[in-house]
């Protein structure tokens, strides 16, 4: 099945620092197009999505909200395996924290409340490691294709994860800012746990105000030795050298992307102790993909704040369905795409807005090809999900 996706491009602005020298360059516009080669179905009932495809396309890994079942399937989407792990299992990871990924040659990693868990396809516990502080609360958005991340050191398999450490202090203090590392590098062979990625000098998130835990979630990708990482509405691709000992910055990218909003200030004092926020409306980039030496920054521009009062409203005043009506209309009308940049020259190339047919708050990415979900049919259930195998051309 073949069908081309519209795209267009924008003229932006480009701001390259590493450490010895700065440069703006006016890039010009690339032409891309994002086209559909086939698709495969998950025959379901129930609320799943698209998790984790293999590296070499070879299988498939969903996650169905409605039953919590992890399911693997081959690159027919004929399913291969199943399992849950409820609370009352003696080998439960409890609330889900991270979308489930693939590690190694046949596992499945899972960051839950009661550590990180690796399982095989049959859903048996390999190894389970303690988070490296306790938890007193943690929130998650689940974004389809935004999963465990796993990469290759020396010839050794590691997990990325989403640092969740407090560092004895809380969002509504400077300390916390001043100490923040936003991810963790997890050898399970040696359970050992590395902190990495602090907001570096000249950080929005440095600048004495507040910010909700979505406001700054990392969105990375590991490839050739490097980390590509973004963080939250920061317009700014951080690339580190990675190694066994963590991450050492190399270059920094600044960028602008049209109708981007800015985040609203909020003062120290509005934040609680022991209290999670995140918010859906806000902008952010929100996940890292690379297909053929091409990154690629998928980026939620943001819904107008002030708009957003119009929604908040309407929900304090016991108007949910109205206030639910008027979120989707402004969040349809929004333009999210994909801030294409060469590996290679750092160089911003264009953006690639998404269309509408597939499902836009996430996808994956694998084998040289982006995974995406077919958009909902808002008329009728539908007992399966279909992911387009989806291709970037140059033109």
């Amino acid at each position: 099945m073949k069908s081309l996706l519209k795209t267009s491009f924008y003229l932006l602005l480009l701001s390259a620092i590493s450490c010895s020298e700065k440069s703006e360059t006016i890039i010009e516009p690339t032409s891309y197009s994002l086209e559909i080669l086939d698709s495969l179905d998950l025959a379901i009932l129930g609320n799943p999505l698209i998790a984790d495809v293999k590296s070499d396309g070879s299988k498939f890994l969903f996650y169905d909200f409605a039953s919590s079942d992890l399911i693997v399937t081959n690159a027919e989407g004929e399913i291969q395996s199943k399992f849950s792990k409820k609370e009352d299992t003696p080998d439960a990871y409890g609330f889900m924290m991270e979308v489930p990924g693939f590690f190694g040659s046949n596992q499945i990693a899972i960051v839950g409340m009661k550590g990180i868990f690796l399982y095989d396809y049959e859903g048996n516990l390999i190894k389970k490691m303690d988070h490296p502080e306790s938890l007193g609360g943690a929130g998650f958005m689940a974004f389809p294709g935004k999963h465990t991340e796993s990469t290759e050191i020396n010839g050794n398999d590691y997990l990325i994860t989403k640092s969740v450490r407090s560092r004895d202090s809380f969002n509504g203090e400077m300390k916390f800012y001043n100490s923040f590392k936003a991810l963790e590098l997890i050898n399970p062979e040696s359970g050992s746990f590395t902190e990495m990625v602090p907001f570096e000098e000249g950080s929005m998130f440095l600048n004495g105000t507040g910010y909700y835990e979505s406001d700054y979630a990392p969105a990375f990708e590991t490839k050739d030795g490097k980390l590509y990482i973004s963080l939250g509405a920061e317009q700014k691709l951080h690339v580190y050298n990675l190694s066994s000992e963590g991450a050492s910055l190399d270059t920094a990218i600044s960028f602008s992307i049209p109708g981007f909003e800015t985040l609203v200030p909020k003062d120290l004092s509005e934040f609680s102790e022991g209290t999670v926020t995140i918010s859906g409306s806000t902008p952010s980039i929100r996940n890292i993909h690379i297909i053929d030496n091409k990154i690629l920054l998928h980026y939620y521009p943001g819904i107008d704040p002030e708009k957003m009062k119009e929604a908040e409203l309407l929900w304090e005043q016991g108007k949910q369905e109205e206030a639910g009506e008027l979120y989707e209309k402004l969040e349809a009308e929004l333009d999210q795409g994909l801030l294409v940049i060469d590996q290679n020259s750092l160089k911003l190339e264009g953006i690639i807005p998404l269309p509408d047919n597939i499902n836009k708050t996430g996808f994956t990415s694998a084998n040289g090809f982006l995974w995406m979900e077919k958009a909902a049919n808002e008329e009728q259930e539908e007992d399966f999900l279909r992911i387009y195998k989806v291709k970037i051309l140059e033109k």
